[in-house]
């Protein structure tokens, strides 16, 4: 794993669904920096957290409530172990998260303390959940299909494009008829596979609208600053440069379509060619790959993967 003094980097955070049983134990035990932040963020929560993430049961560890601010823990202590490992971690040119990975963003960018970017996805969690069991639905992924047979679907159905993952994976959001109906037409226009996902309701949908008032409210009360990074919003896949641009950002997202391949298409364009995902698994680096297949891209999951790094 090298990089290029004039490389372009990028790092990108994963979100919901990339944990696993073991995420951060690695690191846990092996940087004084990522414990730090395991032990801050558990502190924050008044439970052990971690505890369910290195040696817990799934069950456990897929509840939002966990499964959120572990996604959020592992990846700040993964940026923490590279910070400490190399003494002067390289600026990346641009940062951006994927969903919930878009509050790992912040706080690697310096808009948000860890402390406040628990405690808003904390928020998050509890004002989602209380819309899903206000709006029960769910979501699914077109695999195969592209954007205009997807939008004509959702039109038809009742549904509504939630995701943009890659050309050929889309992610829709709907109550439970709408996104039967969905599937059923998606399978008969072309889709390769149309695959229902284990998720508590219609993420990034208008059946989150419940839970708008409830997080405007939490981000308003947080301490926002100025970005030391450029973000590329989730939502406008565009730079947010400003602490105004990154509060609308926070607010829209929650009901509004991730435009995920849009974001990485805007790095590309500007000449990123080297994206470091921070965080459990590499469900972004094999996003990225399908989205540009000659770009380097690098995973840092674990501590040989942060050891890799600083050399």
């Amino acid at each position: 794993m090298t990089t290029m003094k004039n490389e372009k980097i990028a790092f990108i955070f994963p979100g919901q669904g990339s944990q696993g049983i073991g995420m951060g134990k690695d690191l846990y035990l092996n940087s004084i920096a990522a414990r730090d932040v395991f032990e801050e963020v558990d502190d924050i929560l008044d439970r052990p957290l971690s505890k369910i993430m290195f040696e817990g049961k799934k069950e456990d560890l897929v509840r939002t409530e966990n499964t959120q601010p572990a996604i959020l823990a592992t990846s700040i202590a993964s940026w923490r172990a590279m910070e400490e490992s190399t003494g002067a971690l390289q600026t990346p040119h641009v940062t951006a998260g994927h969903s919930l990975g878009e509050y790992s963003a912040l706080a690697i960018a310096g808009v948000i303390s860890i402390s406040d970017a628990v405690k808003l996805v904390l928020e998050r969690c509890k004002h989602m959940q209380m819309a899903c069991e206000k709006r029960p639905g769910g979501m699914a992924a077109f695999i195969g299909l592209d954007e205009v047979s997807a939008s004509e679907v959702c039109r038809e159905s009742g549904a509504e494009i939630s995701t943009i993952n890659t050309s050929e994976q889309i992610i829709i959001s709907g109550d439970h008829r709408a996104l039967a109906m969905a599937i059923d037409l998606g399978t008969r226009r072309g889709a390769k596979r149309a695959i229902p996902l284990q998720v508590d309701g219609a993420f990034h949908s208008g059946l989150m609208s419940s839970a708008q008032n409830g997080l405007d409210e939490a981000i308003e009360n947080v301490e926002f600053f100025e970005p030391t990074v450029p973000i590329v919003g989730n939502v406008t896949a565009k730079p947010l440069t400003t602490i105004t641009e990154i509060r609308n950002e926070l607010r829209m997202q929650l009901t509004s379509c991730v435009q995920w391949k849009n974001t990485i298409s805007f790095m590309l364009d500007i000449g990123v060619d080297n994206f470091f995902e921070i965080g459990h698994g590499n469900v972004l680096s094999g996003m990225v790959k399908r989205i540009d297949k000659t770009t380097s891209v690098n995973s840092i999951s674990t501590f040989e993967d942060v050891q890799a790094y600083a050399a």
